[in-house]
């Protein structure tokens, strides 16, 4: 079975970082996309950064941009979000959601994984 695992949230200090994994399963990696969102309180799911496994495409919302990347180890199955100078405004909920690769980036998400909480406190 398809299964996506989110996981590296807690809580952590402005300018501080996390490391969030996404652990997939249940299918060919390499056949899919990766994407993360997130989601605030009052605020609408938002894209954050997306990965197509198959050939390294990556992609990052413009608020994160320099600050946050996304990279695949295909041997393991996994993709990861590295969050460095973290924000206020980074606090919400992350997930990590499958698409076929030949998506539009962020649409398509077929499967999701529980969200893990990022806290950013100033």
């Amino acid at each position: 079975e398809v299964q996506l695992q989110a996981s590296g949230g807690g809580l952590v200090q402005a300018g501080g970082s996390l490391r969030l994994s996404c652990s997939a399963s249940g299918f060919t990696f390499d056949d899919y996309a990766i994407g993360w969102f997130r989601q605030a309180p009052g605020k609408e799911r938002e894209g954050v950064s997306y990965i197509r496994n198959s050939d390294g495409y990556t992609l990052y919302t413009n608020s994160v941009k320099g600050r946050f990347t996304i990279s695949s180890d295909n041997a393991k199955n996994t993709v990861y979000l590295q969050m460095n100078s973290l924000k206020r405004e980074d606090t919400a909920v992350y997930f990590c959601a499958r698409s076929p690769r030949w998506s539009v980036p962020f649409f398509g998400m077929d499967y999701w994984g529980k969200g893990t909480l990022v806290t950013v406190s100033s």
